[in-house]
C-alpha cells in the first residue's frame, strides 16, 4: 500500500474526512485535497504531521498488518525499555512473568 492510500485507509478507519484531517495536523484542506487526489507522495514533513494527527508514528504508518495504538505509558515504558542491557531486560521480563504468581 503506497503512501496516500493508506492515508486513505486511515481516514475512512476514523471516520475522517480530508477537512478534518486538515484541521488535526494543521495542514490547508487544499494540500490534503490534491496529495489525495493525485496519488502525490507527501513530504516528510507534510507525513510526520498526518502521522501525530493520526496518533502514530512514522513507523507504525509503514508497517504492515493492524495497527495498534500506543499509550503514553507504553511509550515511556518502551523508552526505557531500550536503556536496559540484555542481563537488565532478561531480569525485568523474568520479574513480570513472575508478577501474577
Amino acid at each position: 500500500m503506497d503512501a496516500t492510500e493508506k492515508i486513505k485507509f486511515l481516514l475512512d478507519e476514523k471516520g475522517w474526512s480530508a477537512y478534518r484531517l486538515s484541521k488535526e495536523c494543521g495542514l490547508s484542506a487544499n494540500t490534503i485535497l490534491t496529495m489525495l487526489k493525485r496519488n502525490s507522495v507527501p513530504s516528510i514533513t507534510t507525513l510526520e504531521a498526518i502521522c501525530k494527527a493520526f496518533g502514530i508514528t512514522i513507523s507504525e504508518f509503514f508497517a504492515e498488518g493492524e495497527l495498534i495504538e500506543v499509550s503514553d505509558d507504553t511509550r515511556e515504558l518502551l523508552n526505557y525499555w531500550s536503556t536496559l542491557s540484555q542481563r537488565q531486560k532478561e531480569n525485568l521480563l523474568n520479574f513480570i512473568k513472575n508478577f501474577d504468581k
